[in-house]
């Protein structure tokens, strides 16, 4: 018997960041809202976890505002099992997001990916 490749289809959220006109601060946001989940602090539902990782995964690349790079690859640590970086470490870049991004800009880009992802579902 021959198998089949598997196919995996991207996240409709994904398709939908690769043509997404992300500004560098909404970069960042995405970013935030990503460590609030690895923080186990976002109270968004699973799906919307979902989505919000696939963006994720799609804009990592591209340059933010606030952050360092670098936060990118402690973020890929925390998604690997096998990772040294602890929770605490992940909480306190969770809380600098918080801190440096204005609290109406974060409340303005939910709304803009609310918006812009309600027809996806």
């Amino acid at each position: 018997m021959k198998l089949q490749p598997v196919i995996e289809t991207p996240h409709p959220a994904a398709i939908w960041a690769e043509t997404a006109p992300l500004d560098p601060l909404q970069i960042d946001c995405v970013t935030a809202v990503m460590l609030k989940i690895l923080d186990n602090k976002c109270k968004m539902q699973p799906e919307q976890q979902m989505a919000i990782t696939a963006i994720y995964t799609v804009v990592r690349q591209r340059q933010g505002a606030l952050f360092e790079p670098s936060i990118h690859q402690k973020i890929d640590d925390a998604l690997n099992a096998d990772s040294a970086i602890s929770c605490q470490q992940i909480h306190e870049l969770r809380l600098y997001a918080e801190r440096v991004i204005p609290k109406p800009v974060m409340k303005h880009f939910k709304s803009y990916l609310r918006d812009s992802l309600y027809d996806l579902n």
